[in-house]
Order: C-alpha cells, then structure tokens, then sequence
C-alpha cells in the first residue's frame, strides 16, 4: 500500500476564494482513489492544522502532492506559513536533521541534511498568467519555466529535505482564459500516468 499526502494550499484572501485548488484536490483524490493500493491523507491548509500532526503526515507518505495558487509571483501566506511552522517542527522527528554541513569542513555537503529520502513530491501551481508568458521570447519570465524560474526555490527547499521531484503540473490563465473542463481533463491524465508509472512493479 502506497500513501500520498495532498496538501491543498488555497485560501480565500482578497479576490481568490481557493475554490479552483479545491477542485483540483477533488481531481486529483478522484484519480488516486481508481487505484486499489493507495491511501490518502488530505491537508487543507486553509481550514488549519496542528504542525505536530503534519510532521507525522510527511514521514507517513510516501507521496506528497502540493496544491496552491501563485500570488505575486510566490506561494500564497497561509501555505508559506505553513511549510515554515511545518518543516521547522519536523527538525530531528523525520523532515531534517541539519543543514547537512560539519564543522571540519562547512564549505561542502550544504543541503544533505534531509530525512524524507525515498519519497517523492509533486507540485501544482494555478497562474493568472498565460503559459506564453514563459516560453515566448520577450515575454514576462524571459523563457524560464515555472520550475526553473519564479518556483526554483520551492523545488531546492524539497530537495533539503530530500524529497525527490516527480514531473509538475501547472494551470495557465485561470484568470481571464479558464477552460476548467478541459485543463482538469488533462491533469487527470496526468496524475494517471504518473501514478502508474510510480506503481508499475520494478523488476529485480
């Protein structure tokens, strides 16, 4: 039985009332549930939680998934707040136990620290922006992708822990330019392959 810990990261703040990352959660637990050897674990960060418990959620999972919107560019406060409470508990009780680093040699080793190694995390993120807007050239992000541009240090503060990156998923022009039928079409498909890759048996 393989474990996946969603945690959904929307908040209603200003003129976002998180209900597209809830219907992204609602997807993605659709998906995980037409396997037979998942469990599920779901955190909604909007409705709170106690950072002693979601310690406990990340050792338990062997997956976790990330949902949240962008805000300005970064993640949105309460998802923040979250991860910095969250990973900071978890210090020697399963997320990390140093920077990696030691004193006969600090200047190597930064960053190896992390106890989550063995699993795997997935990140969706929601724009205003269009998808062009990181491809095209001249365009906002200069041709840097989300996970190399504006969410590269997301990615670094997994890889402290030592959770390894499976293939992102990022919704584009939700704003202006929303086809929600059409774009939850396409990331079930892609929580379907993926998962079945994750499960497909190794051989020895």
């Amino acid at each position: 039985m393989k474990k996946v810990l969603i945690i959904n990261g929307g908040q209603n703040f200003g003129h976002s009332g998180g209900k597209y990352n809830d219907t992204i959660a609602e997807n993605t637990l659709e998906v995980l549930k037409s396997f037979d050897n998942i469990e599920v674990q779901i955190t909604n960060v909007s409705e709170g939680y106690d950072k002693h418990e979601e310690v406990k959620k990340f050792v338990w999972a062997d997956y976790i998934i990330y949902h949240t919107p962008i805000w300005w560019f970064q993640l949105p406060n309460g998802l923040k707040k979250y991860i910095d409470e969250v990973f900071t508990a978890g210090h020697a009780k399963g997320i990390y136990m140093s920077d990696g680093r030691n004193a006969e040699n600090p200047q190597i080793n930064y960053g190896t620290g992390g106890m989550l190694g063995g699993r795997k995390y997935m990140l969706t993120t929601s724009w205003n922006a269009p998808a062009t807007a990181f491809t095209l050239p001249g365009e906002f992000f200069s041709e840097k992708s989300v996970d190399e541009g504006p969410l590269f240090g997301f990615h670094r503060m997994n890889a402290f822990v030592s959770l390894k990156k499976m293939e992102s998923f990022h919704f584009h022009d939700v704003e202006k330019n929303a086809n929600i039928e059409r774009d939850m079409k396409l990331y079930r498909a892609h929580v379907k392959n993926v998962f079945e890759q994750e499960l497909k048996p190794q051989l020895a």
